[in-house]
């Protein structure tokens, strides 16, 4: 088996190395045909996701929006196998930074900076190319039981760079303070449901629901500046990677030091929220976000 995955991948990355943008992701289209409209896979949570997000929407509009996200998701993947190839070049052809002036006034202070974000667009281009920008990134992400295809999968979807970190691994703490002495990058994904005991109590499109707490934590503990930063694909065939101005977290901090990072947990999500609003085909709907907390 993974002689076969490690072969299938090596010819996606040689296809992808010269296919036209718009034929990678068109590749990836039949994920969406096959995941939406042929087996209907998780299509209610979709929906239900959908309407307690947009509850004034149309039966028609929540699938409309309902089915292209799932679209992007496969588009995502038909891109996936191109990472290895990105250049400089290519970044400075297709991608469009907004307000990377912030990355530049975060690096400037020289504490490092966390980046907020969440499953919209193609994040792992973006993210490839923010390294190929010039700002070092490391990733806190799960990692897989299966040790082979975990080394497959992030040595594809790190080829330039990127660094990760383990979610639970056991220096963790120790790996976020290490790179922000670096003046690296370190990115929390917070759009994800999280119980106990690393969740906390928030609310989501005015439901509750529970979101990790780490990065309140760790922005409060090393006073690095949080930058909410996301990509979507623009109308204009490009990828659009936005880098918002660092959060303001002074009228979320009180005496009491719990309190604080749960306001400001809940100040994270409704920007993720926000976020969400400007491009809700792009996010990943497929996702149990409002399970019980």
């Amino acid at each position: 088996m993974k002689l076969l995955v490690s072969f299938l991948v090596k010819i996606g990355i040689f296809f992808s190395s010269f296919l036209p943008r718009k034929i990678q992701r068109l590749s990836g289209s039949w994920i969406g045909f096959l995941w939406w409209d042929v087996f209907g896979f998780r299509k209610k949570i979709v929906l239900s996701n959908l309407q307690i997000a947009f509850p004034e929407w149309s039966e028609a509009e929540k699938k409309r929006v309902g089915r292209e996200s799932v679209y992007q998701l496969g588009y995502n993947f038909g891109e996936f196998f191109f990472i290895p190839s990105m250049t400089r070049q290519w970044v400075d052809q297709n991608v469009i930074f907004e307000g990377w002036e912030n990355v530049e006034k975060a690096r400037a202070a020289g504490k490092g900076m966390f980046f907020l974000t969440l499953h919209l667009g193609n994040g792992d281009l973006g993210a490839n190319a923010v390294v190929l920008n010039g700002q070092e990134m490391f990733i806190i992400t799960k990692r897989f039981k299966t040790q082979w295809f975990n080394d497959i999968w992030f040595k594809v979807r790190g080829a330039q760079g990127i660094k990760y970190i383990d979610a639970h691994g056991p220096t963790n703490a120790f790996d976020i303070l290490k790179a922000l002495k670096k003046n690296a990058g370190v990115v929390f994904v917070l759009d994800q449901y999280m119980g106990k005991p690393f969740g906390i109590a928030t609310t989501f499109f005015g439901k509750r629901t529970g979101t990790a707490y780490g990065l309140a934590l760790f922005a409060q503990k090393s006073k690095a500046p949080v930058l909410p930063i996301y990509t979507y694909e623009g109308s204009d065939g490009k990828v659009h990677v936005v880098i918002e101005p660092a959060v303001d977290l002074g009228p979320y901090i009180v005496e009491d030091k719990d309190q604080s990072t749960a306001n400001i947990t809940q100040a994270f999500s409704d920007k993720l929220e926000e976020i969400v609003r400007k491009h809700p085909e792009q996010w990943m709907w497929v996702h149990r976000r409002w399970k019980d907390f």
